[in-house]
């Protein structure tokens, strides 16, 4: 079973983090994302929704046009669990790759 982090746990796995917030009123963390455009808004999601299903760990996300809000939790774990950093730090990644090319 994953365990939720402890809240001085989850503080410091944000601070490594860049723009993902606590969420308030639940255990969670949010980051709003904007893209060029609906097409790479798209392939963002398909790209963490691969990494998502093989880690069998699914974010709570929305997409307006070229805007992805994306907010982690462990539902299991009723709150914030390295799952979730684990995972907003891959998403971190695939847009700063992105960033460069």
């Amino acid at each position: 079973m994953v365990q939720k982090l402890s809240s001085k746990e989850r503080q410091k796995a944000l601070d490594t983090l860049e723009y993902w917030k606590k969420v308030r009123g639940r255990d969670a963390i949010h980051k709003a994302f904007r893209f060029k455009d609906f097409n790479e808004a798209f392939g963002f999601m398909t790209r963490v929704a691969i990494k998502a299903e093989q880690m069998d760990h699914h974010p709570e996300w929305s997409n307006v046009y070229n805007k992805v809000n994306v907010t982690l939790t462990t539902h299991d774990a009723g709150g914030v669990s390295k799952r979730d950093i684990d995972l907003a730090k891959f998403i971190d990644g695939i847009v700063a790759r992105e960033a460069l090319e």
